[in-house]
């Protein structure tokens, strides 16, 4: 077979198993505990994570927008 696609069915086939697997592992089972539910939590912790470190927390986006003056200080004179 042409090594460019042998590579590129390998590459297939890892990205196809990594996705099944976490369709599978984050599925929603229903209310019953499942002995996935570990697994489920430290993908999702890890997403979790993963997106405050990209996107940044609400918590230092509401401190940031508190930084500003507010509007009823008694001095509503314009900055010069």
């Amino acid at each position: 077979m042409n090594p460019k696609h042998d590579k590129l069915i390998r590459r297939t086939t890892m990205v196809a198993t990594v996705t099944a697997a976490y369709l599978l592992l984050t599925a929603d089972y229903g209310e019953q505990p499942s002995f996935l539910d570990p697994i489920k939590k430290a993908i999702l912790s890890a997403q979790k994570s993963v997106k405050e470190m990209v996107i940044g927390t609400q918590d230092k986006t509401q401190q940031n927008g508190n930084k500003t003056p507010s509007s009823s200080s008694s001095d509503n004179k314009p900055h010069p």
